[in-house]
């Protein structure tokens, strides 16, 4: 199976490392015009290309990832080079309806909001579709799975997947910086800070898939009465982490609104 990337930004190239650390496609080729920015990407065997429809040529399964005020430019490029190929958007914003819209036509198109941790084959991954056949979604399945959990969703909840999984990405490096700050506060060098802090955060996801079970549940084998643990998080509380946190995911989704009429 052949992959192409048209946009190779951030997320497009951390999609490319990721299939090629996956071993997931025999050939994958990125475009973007200032080239220069992923010719590095040539290293790990990946093919780069200032030209979409040279990009795309000889693709089974097309990734559309570039931002939404370029869709339309990018779509009008490769319209007629897209027979027989799969369209995946991963476009913040642009639904199913706009998309095929902006092609013009029928075809296969399938959304999919991955996050960067893509490149470490531990993205989450959410994809809806339209007109695809059970062949094709099988491909895009087989895709994406090599590369961390996904799931699929009705198109309506798309947006709310981009903040939960892409911008819920960035959440957790905030977390995980703050708790790295009070390491250093309370006596660790920062290596050492990120080194607890990191693994930390690892061991309770991994707590948390392997055992099925709400946070709480888990929370409450490490409070005990009168604890340091239990002082510890009444305090953040208090503070309102939180409502802060649900506070900000709520801003991330409806400026997603935004985005939209860009």
């Amino acid at each position: 199976m052949n992959l192409s990337i048209v946009g190779g930004g951030n997320l497009g190239v951390a999609i490319a490392k990721g299939v090629r650390e996956a071993n997931a496609c025999t050939k994958i080729s990125v475009s973007r015009r200032n080239v220069s920015k992923i010719r590095h990407l040539k290293e790990i065997g990946i093919s780069v290309t200032a030209d979409n429809q040279e990009c795309i040529r000889q693709a089974d399964i097309v990734i559309v990832a570039v931002k939404p005020f370029q869709v339309e430019r990018v779509f009008d490029d490769i319209r007629d080079h897209i027979d027989n190929k799969v369209i995946v958007s991963v476009v913040t914003g642009k639904d199913l309806d706009e998309i095929e819209t902006l092609l013009g036509r029928k075809t296969s198109i399938f959304r999919a909001m991955p996050n960067i941790a893509i490149s470490q084959k531990e993205s989450m991954t959410c994809i809806s579709y339209r007109n695809g056949n059970s062949d094709q979604k099988v491909m895009v399945e087989n895709l994406f799975s090599k590369m961390g959990e996904i799931i699929f969703v009705d198109d309506n909840m798309m947006d709310a997947c981009t903040v939960m999984a892409a911008c819920g990405i960035a959440y957790a490096m905030r977390f995980i910086r703050a708790a790295m700050q009070a390491a250093i506060q309370i006596g660790f060098d920062s290596n050492a800070a990120l080194k607890i802090v990191t693994q930390t955060v690892l061991g309770a996801a991994q707590l948390l898939k392997a055992n099925d079970s709400h946070p709480e549940q888990e929370i409450d084998k490490v409070t005990t009465p009168k604890g340091c643990t239990i002082v510890g998080l009444n305090k953040m509380e208090h503070e309102g982490f939180s409502s802060s946190v649900i506070q900000g995911i709520q801003h991330s989704f409806e400026a997603i609104d935004k985005i939209k009429l860009q």
